[in-house]
């Protein structure tokens, strides 16, 4: 039974998510095996989920029908989700507005367990390599976006919501909780956190949470290659971010209050 309802959780229905899960995070085909062995499941039982999720669109498979992929009914009900969020239609015409402004990519992004989910983007003037998509999960821990919202709750919360181990991404990801809380007492102090290659070598980050919810769920941030990202660049995007987020947190609770958190 689930703790915060009471409710006994359906297996059939948990099986079908995990799967789902398991198969929207790979970034390559899997055959049946290898997804019995990742969700210790039997290859007979897992089969017959497959069959019926291949027949419904949720999920695809190669022409010899071994190699199994998520499904385009997934990308659907993702865009479903995206068209009805009433958060982001919130903040798309201001982050429209900062691409103008700027010139440079921005992220918004909402905390979703120990990770980020990024939920639109606008990209760079510049040539960049885009290194993030609609749909892309990274850890919290490693982003400047997930720092941000981090910083909004206690280190005890913190330290509930990440993993043990914290994964390294790059060489200069913070992966010991002593350095990762000192962090976060100083974004909490200047009010924006900064990923300084962490996520992506050779990119700067900075973002800013979005207090509209409590504690904030939505994050805004703006990512330039280290090399141009000089001290007067970085302080024009953080004055433009800063201004960005006073003006959605003023309009955003009154907006926002017929509808319930993410």
């Amino acid at each position: 039974m689930t703790e915060s309802s009471g409710v006994r959780e359906v297996k059939s229905a948990a099986r079908t998510v995990e799967l789902l899960e398991l198969l929207g995070g790979l970034r390559e085909p899997a055959t049946l095996r290898e997804l019995s062995e990742r969700m210790s499941v039997p290859r007979s039982s897992l089969y017959a989920l497959l069959q019926t999720l291949v027949h419904r669109g949720w999920v695809r498979t190669d022409p010899t029908g071994s190699l199994y992929s998520i499904g385009i009914r997934a990308l659907l009900a993702g865009t479903a989700y995206i068209d009805a969020d009433p958060r982001l239609a919130l903040v798309r015409p201001h982050l429209d507005a900062l691409s103008e402004r700027l010139g440079e990519t921005l992220h918004f992004a909402r905390l979703d367990g120990p990770d980020v989910v990024y939920l639109a983007t606008r990209e760079s003037r510049h040539y960049l390599r885009p290194f993030s998509r609609v749909g892309r999960r990274l850890p919290a821990h490693s982003t400047s976006l997930g720092k941000a919202l981090l910083a909004e709750r206690s280190d005890e919360e913190v330290d509930a919501l990440l993993p043990a181990e914290l994964a390294a991404l790059t060489e200069t990801t913070v992966t010991d909780r002593a350095g990762l809380f000192a962090e976060l007492a100083a974004i909490r102090g200047r009010g924006y956190a900064v990923d300084n290659g962490e996520n992506v070598v050779g990119l700067t980050c900075l973002g800013v949470a979005l207090r509209y919810d409590t504690p904030a769920m939505d994050a805004l941030s703006c990512s330039i290659p280290t090399a141009r990202c000089t001290p007067d660049l970085r302080e024009r995007v953080l004055e433009a971010l800063m201004e960005t987020r006073g003006i959605l947190e003023a309009t955003g609770a009154a907006a926002l209050s017929p509808f319930a958190r993410p």
